[in-house]
């Protein structure tokens, strides 16, 4: 392998390490993780949140919903991915026989 092969693939490994900047500041993205919140403190699922939080930013980014579902509906990095997954598959079912 030569320098530039390798000088290239550290370069793009250090470039996938870093975490991506989601700007969580719209106010659509703002209000969907209130509305998680407040479901939250209702005694609602972190479920209902989630369902609340995907319905309000379901033409964002995978990333940005994510990171909503995180700060509006207390889930873990991991967990979030899970229903994200999920809200995704749930939505693509309601809109099929439509």
């Amino acid at each position: 392998m030569d320098k530039t092969a390798a000088t290239s693939e550290n370069t793009t490994a250090a470039a996938a390490a870093q975490p991506k900047k989601i700007d969580l500041g719209k106010a659509a993205i703002k209000e969907a993780i209130a509305k998680g919140k407040a479901i939250i403190k209702e005694g609602k699922s972190k479920a209902d949140a989630a369902i609340a939080i995907f319905e309000a930013l379901k033409d964002e980014e995978k990333e940005v919903v994510v990171a909503a579902f995180v700060q509006g509906a207390t889930l873990t990095e991991k967990g979030a991915v899970t229903y994200w997954y999920n809200c995704r598959r749930k939505a693509k079912k309601a809109a099929k026989p439509a």
